[in-house]
């Protein structure tokens, strides 16, 4: 197993990644979405491939991104048999009255810093793309 030191804390992008949620959510992909204000639009993706584990809540705020521990290094090993190429740890405000840990173990990652508008719209950019679940009018 890889010593605990040599896994550092997931860097992103410069910009505001206030708010926080769960946008797919299968075994294939995991999904994050962040930005300041998810109601029309948000700003950057994680994206896990080949997720392992997960443990977060669908939606959360502040999140602040560190090396995994020991112990969860540890954890991930004896429950998935080995280490996975991936481990992204954060503490996040999920409504409790303390932060939580949370923690995702996948085969891959890529961080997408892009603008994903969240409705329709028919005058979008060409650097712009819509969410899954944002399509056009039907007549």
């Amino acid at each position: 197993m890889p010593d605990a030191t040599q896994r550092s804390a997931l860097q992103l992008p410069d910009g505001s990644w206030w708010d926080w949620e769960v946008i797919t959510w299968a075994p294939a992909q995991f999904r994050l979405a962040a930005g300041y204000d998810l109601t029309y639009h948000h700003g950057l993706e994680l994206v896990f491939h080949e997720t392992t584990f997960v443990s977060c809540p669908s939606a959360f705020s502040d999140a602040a991104f560190r090396a995994p521990s020991p112990d969860e290094l540890l954890q991930l090993s004896r429950q998935l048999g080995e280490e996975p190429p991936v481990v992204v740890a954060f503490d996040a405000d999920a409504g409790g009255s303390e932060p939580m840990s949370c923690l995702i173990a996948a085969e891959r990652l890529d961080v997408v810093h892009e603008t994903v508008l969240r409705y329709w719209r028919d005058d979008a950019v060409p650097d712009q793309r819509f969410a899954p679940w944002a399509k056009p009018p039907t007549p």
